[in-house]
C-alpha cells in the first residue's frame, strides 16, 4: 500500500513541477517518462522515443478506422491527432492542472471576433484541422462539444461533421486550441520537437516592421557599440542614422540632404555598378578609419588606374575578349579605398561626417566583362583583417576558369592586412594589386600555387557574407548561381567552393573555355551546406538570385534565435535554417511567411494579389548592435521585430516584455545547461520528496 502511494505520491509531485516551472520535458498522460522502442510502431510515426507500446498503437488504429473517415486530406489530420498520444510530451498536450483533454492542445491563434488576437496565425493547425475536416463525417468523433468535453465522452452520434457540433471554427478553436507559451506546447500536426535553445519548431513566421522609406546595399553598425548605424547607397553616399528602440513606433533618424561622406564623384553607378561595400576599422572609435568598396570606370575618372585583371599570368588576352555591354575589357574596376573620419569631431566616434578625399588606395583591378564583381567588405572579428569577396568577373559559365585558377584574384574571397603597408618597392616586387600586405597565414603559405591574398577559392559571385556573432568560425557567404542553383557555403581557409567544375551540387560544363578547364580529380570541392533551385522561387519573374543574411543572434524574436536568415532578390522567399546538431555543418531549411505588423513605424504595403509585404528586391541584410537583423530592399529598411507583433506564436517570447532586456539570449549550446540545471533542480526535490515517502512507508 505504502508503494502505491508513493507512487501515485510521485506522479502528483511530477505534474506540480511542471505546471510550476516554465519548461518543457518529455512525459507522458500517465505521468511517466517516454522509453525507447526495440520494434518501430506500425501504425503511429514515433519510432525512436515514445509514449505508446505496440498494443496502444494497435488500439488507436483500430479507434481511427472505426471513424471512417472518406477524405484523405482529414483522415491525415485527425490520424496525426490520434497518434499524439505516442508523443514523448503528450503529458503536456493533454494534461492541465484541472483536467486530461480529449485531443491534444492544437495550435491555434484563431479565437473569438472580439479578441485582440488575429485568425491570421501561418502555424495554425487549429485552423487548418478545421478548414480541411469542417464538412467531413467522422463516426465517434473525439472533437465533442464543450459539456461532453468536460465528461470526457464522445458525441453520441453515428456520424458527425464539425459543423453539426460547433457555430464556427472560432468557436471550435476557442475549445481545442491554443498557443504554445513559456509553460507548455501546443500541437501542430507532427511530433513535438524542442531546438537547441527550448522552443518548439518550426517558428511560426517572420514578423518585420520598416523603419526606413530608402534604398541601400549596406547596413554597418557604429564600432562604438551605440544604437548607430551607417548605410550606404549604391549610388556612393553614406548615412549616420539613429536606428530606434524596437517597438517604440520610431522610425530612422537622420538627415538625407547631410550623408556621412559623399563618394558619388569616384563611384561609377548603374545596374550592376556602384558602391558595393563599406567596412569601419574595429577601432574606428578611436583611429577614424573606414573603408569603401565601388566600381569606377578609366573612361570618365583619371583615379580609375588598376592592372587588369586579364592578363598573360592567368592565361587571358583582353585584345581577344572584345566589348561588353558596350565597354572594353578593364574599362570598369574594382576599388577599396581608405577614408578618415579624423579632424572633423573631437574624437572619431563623435564624427558626423567625413571629409571624401582618400588617405589610401587599398586596391584597385580591372575587370575582364561587367558583371559577376561582388565587392563586399568585412573586418573579420577575430583576426581583424579584412576579407574580400570578388566574383569570377562576369561571362557565361566564367569561360576563363578564373574561379578555378590560382593565379587569379577573380572567384576568389581575399584576406588583406591593411594595418601592415609594405613599401612602394615592396609592393611592386610582390605585385601586391595596393597598399596591403598578405597576412603570413593565408593559404599560400602551405599551396605556393595560389596568391597570397587569396583565403578561398571557386565562387561564382559571392552576395552578402557574414560573421556569426555568437561563433565567428562561422564565416557564411550566399553564391549567386548561374542557371539551376543559389548556394551557402560555410568559408573555411584554403577551401574551394567548386565554380565552374559544380553548380552548387551539380556538375556544369561551360558552353565555351578559351581559359582551359581544371580536371574534377584536381579539387575536392565543398558543396553547400544550403541553397535552392531556380525552379523553386519566383515562377513569375523566372529567375533567382540569393542574397546572403545572417546567423540570427537577437533576444527579439526568441524563435528565430540561432538559425540562418537568407532571401532571394526578387523578394518571394525568405529562409530560415537551423544548424542540427550544433556544429556540425548539417543545416535543415524551411521557406518561412513573413509579413508586416500593423503597427510599423511606416507603412509597409502589399504585393498586388498577395498578403506578402511589398519589399520590392531584397538587396542585402544587417545587423545593429543588438544584433536585430535588418533587411534592406529596395522600398525600404525592414526590421525583424517580435512574433506577436503579427500575431505568430513564440513560446519563448513575453508578449508584454517591450524588450526593455538587450542582451543577446544564451548560446544555442546552453539548452543543455538550463536542461541540466533545471534537472538539478527537480531532483533535489524529488530526492527530498522520495526519502519522506521512504522514511514514511518504512
Amino acid at each position: 500500500m505504502g508503494t502505491v502511494l508513493a507512487t501515485a505520491g510521485l506522479q502528483l509531485f511530477v505534474l506540480f513541477l511542471l505546471f510550476n516551472l516554465s519548461i518543457s520535458l518529455p512525459l507522458c498522460i500517465n505521468s511517466r517518462a517516454p522509453f525507447t522502442l526495440t520494434t518501430p510502431l506500425k501504425f503511429c510515426p514515433y519510432n525512436e522515443t515514445t509514449c505508446c507500446n505496440s498494443k496502444e498503437d494497435l488500439q488507436l488504429q483500430k479507434q481511427f478506422q472505426t471513424m471512417n473517415i472518406s477524405d484523405l486530406g482529414c483522415s491525415s489530420l485527425v490520424k496525426s491527432v490520434l497518434c499524439s498520444k505516442c508523443d514523448p510530451f503528450s503529458g503536456e498536450l493533454y494534461v492541465t492542472s484541472s483536467e486530461t483533454r480529449p485531443v491534444p492542445l492544437l495550435c491555434n491563434s484563431t479565437v473569438s471576433a472580439n479578441s485582440s488576437q488575429s485568425s491570421q496565425a501561418v502555424n495554425n493547425f487549429c485552423s487548418n484541422l478545421w478548414d480541411t475536416c469542417q464538412n467531413v463525417s467522422i463516426l465517434n468523433s473525439p472533437f465533442a462539444p464543450p459539456l461532453q468535453v468536460q465528461s470526457g465522452l464522445p458525441v453520441k452520434s453515428n456520424v458527425t461533421k464539425l459543423t453539426d457540433v460547433w457555430q464556427s471554427k472560432a468557436d471550435f478553436c476557442t475549445a481545442f486550441g491554443g498557443p504554445s507559451s513559456d509553460e507548455s506546447v501546443c500541437f501542430n500536426g507532427e511530433p513535438v520537437t524542442l531546438n537547441s535553445s527550448g522552443t518548439p519548431t518550426p517558428p511560426s513566421g517572420l514578423c518585420l516592421e520598416k523603419i526606413g522609406n530608402g534604398s541601400y546595399l549596406n547596413m554597418v553598425a557604429h564600432p562604438d557599440g551605440s544604437n548607430r548605424a551607417f548605410f550606404s547607397s549604391q549610388q556612393g553616399k553614406v548615412w549616420l542614422a539613429t536606428i530606434p528602440e524596437e517597438g517604440s513606433g520610431g522610425a530612422m533618424e537622420f538627415d538625407e540632404s547631410s550623408p556621412f561622406v559623399d563618394l558619388t564623384d569616384e563611384v561609377h553607378f548603374d545596374t550592376v555598378f556602384g558602391m558595393m561595400g563599406m567596412a569601419f576599422h574595429p577601432n574606428f572609435a578611436q583611429n577614424g578609419r573606414f573603408f569603401a568598396s565601388f566600381n569606377c570606370d578609366k573612361v570618365k575618372w583619371p583615379g580609375c588606374t588598376g592592372r587588369c585583371s586579364c592578363n598573360s599570368d592567368v592565361n587571358c588576352d583582353p585584345s581577344k575578349i572584345g566589348s561588353d555591354n558596350g565597354a572594353q575589357p578593364c574599362q570598369y574596376q574594382t576599388v577599396i579605398a581608405e577614408y578618415t573620419a579624423n579632424g572633423t569631431a573631437s574624437q572619431p566616434s563623435l564624427a558626423k561626417s567625413a571629409k571624401p578625399v582618400e588617405v589610401r588606395r587599398i586596391f584597385t583591378m580591372g575587370l575582364p566583362f561587367t558583371s559577376h564583381h561582388g565587392g563586399q567588405i568585412l573586418f573579420g572579428p577575430e583576426d581583424g583583417y579584412l576579407y574580400f569577396m570578388m566574383g569570377d568577373g562576369g561571362g557565361v559559365g566564367d569561360p576563363y576558369n578564373f574561379s578555378q585558377n590560382k593565379k587569379s584574384l577573380l572567384g576568389k574571397i581575399m584576406r588583406l592586412d591593411v594595418d601592415n603597408i609594405p613599401s612602394a618597392a615592396e609592393i611592386d616586387k610582390l605585385g601586391l594589386w595596393g597598399n596591403y600586405s598578405a597576412p603570413k597565414d593565408n593559404p599560400f603559405s602551405e599551396d605556393k600555387d595560389l596568391q597570397p591574398e587569396i583565403w578561398a577559392l571557386g565562387v561564382r559571385n559571392p552576395w552578402r557574407c557574414s560573421f556569426d556573432s555568437e561563433n565567428p568560425s562561422y564565416f557564411i557567404c550566399a553564391d549567386v548561381g548561374e542557371d539551376t542553383y543559389e548556394e551557402v557555403d560555410v568559408i573555411t581557409k584554403g577551401g574551394n567552393y567548386g565554380w565552374r567544375l559544380f553548380e552548387g551540387p551539380y556538375p556544369y560544363n561551360p558552353p565555351q573555355s578559351p581559359g582551359g578547364n581544371t580536371s574534377v580529380k584536381s579539387i575536392n570541392p565543398i558543396f553547400p551546406v544550403l541553397g535552392y533551385n531556380h525552379s523553386e522561387t519566383n515562377k513569375n519573374e523566372g529567375s533567382a538570385s540569393i542574397t546572403g543574411g545572417y546567423i540570427y543572434r537577437s533576444k527579439t524574436d526568441p524563435c528565430m534565435y540561432g538559425r540562418y536568415l537568407y532571401g532571394d532578390l526578387y523578394a518571394g522567399a525568405i529562409w530560415a535554417a537551423e544548424e542540427k546538431p550544433d556544429n556540425s555543418g548539417t543545416f535543415n531549411t524551411s521557406k518561412i511567411p513573413f509579413s508586416c505588423a500593423a503597427d510599423s513605424p511606416i507603412q509597409c504595403g502589399t504585393v498586388p494579389g498577395s498578403t506578402l509585404p511589398n519589399l520590392g528586391y531584397v538587396f542585402s541584410f544587417g545587423e545593429d548592435n543588438n544584433k536585430d537583423v535588418f533587411i534592406l530592399a529596395s522600398n525600404g529598411v525592414y526590421r525583424v521585430v517580435r512574433p506577436s507583433r503579427c500575431k505568430y506564436t513564440c513560446s519563448m517570447e513575453n508578449a508584454t516584455d517591450s524588450s526593455t532586456t538587450r542582451s543577446p539570449p544564451p548560446s544555442p549550446g546552453s539548452y543543455a545547461s538550463r536542461l541540466s540545471d533545471s534537472y538539478c533542480s527537480i531532483l533535489v526535490v524529488l530526492a527530498s520528496f522520495l526519502l519522506i515517502l521512504f522514511m514514511g512507508v518504512f
